[in-house]
């Protein structure tokens, strides 16, 4: 008999592949792609089998509904992302929207409501893969998306407002009233539980993060008749400042990192020299000061080189993330349910940003992480094992039945 953990892992694998990934190589699903609307299809199905009533919002979000034992009840939201970075692994996001179908599934299947609503919401753009604003989705469920965000443009020229209607996309947002607490179970993307010999953790908040995008401009040239001297080579300054955020984070806490993820040379040929380049700096800590100041002498020291070489320098904030702390009592119940599931418990924080760092700003949020095989993510080699898949959906359970007790009429 194939155990709700195993089938979570399954489905994440059947949707590694074409149709659903834009790639035939490594899974790659961008928002608003055919490959991502083949997912929702998907999705949509296996959420329908579980009891669960489905809808879209004006954001592109997929969204399965279980009701409570009086209808329209608050909700309590499991969710993740279904859209990937490029090139990536199977588990990242999806895993956890599976583990919140196969959870609305055994209750479906048991006859059990409980005093609030499930919901499971699939989040469109978490990675920010496609267009150069991260989180847009949950940023609309939750409230806090600035319209002006919307005004983007992937790398082909297709402009957000192409695809979807930018007027009604705020209207994604909840009320507060709506939702009554927010779970999400990610894989960890690190080494932490794998070397404490843990299958599962609870999260106690995420980092913070600061992105920005970062265009050079200089002259371009032939490779063969300017002298060194000469130069103003966007390349060469973009990889100076690249090595500069390595030193400076470097140099600082354990949790601080700088992150060049993307690098570009617009028109670029073998024979000439650079005009222009751009690429993007992500910065992280666990405290919001240590991230602001790293930060801040990443930019000084860009502009020091930029004035030395003789390049003219644009520096724009994609997002600011601050961190996002977990809910203390939401954090006990999972290890409460971790402990019952024979599972001993272990706190740790997130490095990696999530959607639920953004859904704190309407409810409270929880995050369950699983372990990842060598800690590897963002990556075709990412690999869960079923049994800690299975382990999740136990302590998942868990966390919903030791809720819904707490919000029992005395």
């Amino acid at each position: 008999m194939v155990t709700g953990g195993a089938r979570a892992v399954a489905r994440c694998d059947a949707l590694a592949l074409p149709p659903f990934s834009d790639s035939a190589e490594g899974l790659t699903r961008t928002y608003l792609s055919p490959a991502y609307g083949a997912t929702q299809e998907k999705l949509a199905e296996w959420m329908a089998e579980a009891g669960m009533t489905v809808r879209r919002d004006s954001a592109a979000n997929l969204i399965g509904r279980y009701e409570g034992r009086v209808a329209h009840a608050p909700a309590l939201v499991i969710g993740s992302h279904i859209d990937s970075v490029r090139n990536a692994g199977a588990y990242d996001g999806p895993l956890g929207i599976m583990l919140g179908i196969e959870t609305v599934a055994a209750l479906s299947s048991s006859g059990t409501q409980l005093p609030f609503a499930v919901e499971i919401y699939a989040f469109g753009d978490e990675e920010g893969s496609r267009f150069p604003a991260a989180m847009l989705t949950s940023r609309a469920v939750a409230g806090t998306l600035d319209p002006a965000a919307l005004d983007v443009t992937d790398r082909d020229g297709v402009r957000l407002g192409d695809l979807v209607d930018l007027a009604a996309y705020p209207s994604a947002a909840r009320a507060p009233g709506e939702v009554l607490a927010y779970l999400e179970a990610h894989i960890e993307q690190g080494p932490v539980l794998e070397a404490e010999g843990l299958a599962l953790g609870t999260v106690t908040g995420i980092a913070a993060q600061l992105r920005f995008e970062i265009g050079l401009s200089g002259t371009a040239g032939h490779a063969g008749t300017t002298a060194m001297g000469l130069r103003r080579d966007a390349v060469a300054g973009m990889a100076e400042m690249v090595l500069a955020a390595e030193a400076v984070a470097t140099a600082g806490p354990p949790d601080l990192v700088a992150t060049v993820g993307v690098v570009e040379v617009p028109s670029g040929a073998a024979n000439v020299i650079a005009g222009r380049s751009r690429f993007t700096l992500d910065v992280r800590a666990g405290d919001a000061g240590v991230r602001d100041r790293a930060a801040d002498e990443v930019l000084r020291r860009f502009r020091d080189i930029a004035e030395r070489r003789d390049l003219g320098l644009s520096v724009r904030q994609v997002h600011d993330l601050p961190a996002s702390p977990c809910d203390p009592a939401l954090m006990d119940l999972l290890e409460e349910a971790t402990v019952a599931a024979g599972q001993r418990p272990f706190r740790l924080v997130s490095g990696a940003g999530h959607d639920a760092m953004i859904m704190a700003a309407l409810c409270p949020t929880a995050m369950l992480f699983l372990r990842c095989r060598g800690g590897v993510s963002h990556n075709p080699a990412e690999y869960v094992e079923p049994a800690d898949a299975e382990a999740a959906l136990a302590v998942m359970s868990g966390f919903i039945k030791r809720l819904g007790a707490k919000l029992e009429p005395a």
